[in-house]
């Protein structure tokens, strides 16, 4: 039996968190990359390699850097005819990226290789795609005992090592589920990660592809961002887009919340005056968020007024 020890909070030092990419992926800590099969999440994990391997800014942030060094494992895209083309459209300084030779044995979380390979290469990303292959031939994915001790023994090594584990995960198809119990074994997985980013493809318009953070526990969830992908344009970034991780993942299009919002607008406002802290709430309980409600309300013209400590929603006299 273990010894008893109490730890007191005041001899607790306090330790800020280091970014690769603020909001979405934290040094030190384990980030997963997660979405249904086809949808963009490798391709997503190869552009942001691509990108620190050369030094540059990852989308959206002013923060400049020196060349990162990456380990990408991936166990179910060829090396020479996947993965080094994608790296070089991404036009990535491939020097900088390594691969563990899995030629003589397959890698998994647990393996001491993969502390040995980022002490040797001085890596600050590892990437393994996808979690399924890394896990371990003898682990039960769906046993969240034996999934919390892998996550957590591959957390101390990027912790020990300020590096970001990227986990890149396929989703079950269970289509009515909360996003966060979509993802394939126990929810122990989400659960371990610091924090969770989920990829797919807008069901109206399947060039675009978004990227849409479902959990943070580090710092505010960040804004989606969304990138096309097809055979005449190739990779480009698109910038943020509006959309939650449930509507994402059910295929409601923005276009459907602008409408959806314009309804419940009309709805509580046909009457007369009404407070603008309801509505918020309203809104949000069917998933619109607060920027699609305030373009629907200045499409509808919506006036705010204040009283009292109080601010009201009232609609022009010619919808009224």
């Amino acid at each position: 039996m273990a010894e008893l020890k109490i730890i007191s909070m005041d001899e607790v030092q306090s330790k800020q968190v280091n970014w690769l990419w603020y909001p979405y992926i934290p040094y030190g800590k384990i980030t997963i990359i997660q979405g249904d099969p086809g949808e963009g999440k490798t391709t997503l994990a190869l552009r942001l390699a691509a990108l620190l391997s050369k030094g540059e800014a990852l989308p959206y942030e002013d923060t400049e850097r020196e060349p990162v060094r990456v380990i990408y494992q991936t166990a179910e895209d060829g090396l020479e005819d996947t993965i080094k083309p994608r790296l070089e459209a991404a036009e990535a300084d491939c020097s900088q990226i390594k691969v563990i030779d899995e030629s003589e044995a397959a890698l998994s979380m647990l393996d001491e290789r993969i502390e040995k390979a980022i002490i040797e290469v001085g890596a600050r990303v590892v990437i393994l795609d996808p979690i399924q292959a890394y896990v371990g031939a003898n682990i039960n994915m769906n046993n969240a005992n034996e999934v919390r001790s892998v996550m957590a023994q591959l957390g101390k090594i990027a912790e020990k090592y300020d590096c970001a584990v990227l986990l890149v995960g396929h989703m079950n198809k269970g289509s009515g589920n909360k996003s966060s119990y979509r993802g394939l074994g126990s929810i122990d997985f989400q659960a371990s990660a610091r924090s969770v980013l989920i990829v797919g493809r807008i069901k109206d318009n399947p060039q675009i592809r978004v990227m849409v953070q479902d959990k943070s526990s580090l710092a505010p969830e960040g804004e989606p961002i969304a990138f096309e992908l097809d055979k005449e344009n190739g990779f480009r970034w698109l910038g943020h887009y509006d959309i939650s991780v449930d509507d994402l993942l059910s295929g409601i299009p923005k276009e459907k919340k602008s409408e959806q919002a314009e309804n419940l607008i009309l709805e509580y406002l046909s009457k007369g005056k009404y407070p603008q802290k309801e509505l918020v709430k309203k809104a949000q309980a069917m998933g619109i968020s607060k920027r699609v409600l305030d373009e629907a309300k200045k499409a509808l013209n919506v006036r705010s007024r204040k009283e009292g400590s109080q601010w009201y929603w009232d609609l022009p006299e010619e919808i009224e």
